[in-house]
């Protein structure tokens, strides 16, 4: 009996754990409704707890609430640091975002891009961009960021025309996870990407993105190697895969 009401203990926990981590956040990029009620509490942290253009202080308070109240699906603070030193290492000026979520990822670049750099964020979902918008203002980093809604696929190849921009030195992926290839190579295609152009992608085990990692690992254009993590606010297995594009 003991054992019994044991598996039924386990059982009732992954359940609420799927629940929690996937079902809602699922549910949530398909009802606008949901996803400005599931958001707007992290958006009332960052304003209850943060320091208006302190943009480490938003990411704190972005870190803090997803620890300690309510999962969200940014790269998180574990993650986050590797994001900071490669980041760092590249020192790039011209950034490419691809899912802006509510924000998080793109405070964390944008802080530390030099002077009068520019960082380009796509995010398809217009109730998430809301919140990136306001979050954004919070950190007081307007001046180096360019939100854009819409579809990854429908902007990159508008990007020399729209925009200027005639390659990317780093791109960060962490949009639908079935677009990572296709947009890598659609990025090829549209001559976005430079002899020397970093790529990072977001979740590339959990929940994972096999088909990229086999071509950036395997392509004579990319040397890749994979930073070994855990996924965002959790002990459960993740990582980042670091490609740098050799042309």
């Amino acid at each position: 009996m003991l054992l019994v009401l044991l598996c039924w203990c386990v059982e009732a926990t992954v359940l609420l754990y799927v629940l929690y981590s996937w079902l809602i956040p699922t549910a949530v990029q398909f009802n606008g409704s949901l996803a400005l009620l599931w958001h707007d509490r992290l958006l009332k942290a960052v304003r209850k707890r943060a320091t208006r253009g302190d943009p480490q202080s938003v990411i704190s308070a972005i870190d803090h609430f997803c620890r300690h109240n309510e999962w969200a699906m940014n790269v998180g603070d574990e993650k986050g640091s590797i994001l900071d030193s490669v980041v760092s290492e590249v020192n790039p000026e011209k950034v490419l975002e691809l899912g802006t979520y509510c924000g998080y990822s793109t405070v964390r670049i944008a802080r530390l891009l030099p002077p009068g750099a520019r960082l380009i964020t796509l995010e398809f979902n217009v109730d998430y961009a809301a919140i990136a918008r306001q979050v954004i203002a919070w950190a007081g980093l307007e001046d180096k960021i360019q939100l854009v809604e819409g579809a990854s696929e429908d902007w990159i190849p508008r990007m020399k025309e729209h925009f200027g921009i005639e390659t990317f030195d780093f791109v960060f992926l962490d949009h639908w996870k079935d677009r990572y290839l296709p947009d890598t190579k659609l990025m090829e295609d549209c001559g976005l990407l430079r002899k020397g152009t970093v790529l990072l992608a977001d979740n590339v085990i959990c929940p994972g993105v096999p088909d990229y990692l086999e071509y950036v690992r395997n392509s004579l254009s990319y040397k890749s190697c994979y930073f070994k993590s855990h996924l965002e606010y959790t002990k459960a297995e993740d990582g980042l895969e670091k490609s740098v594009f050799l042309g």
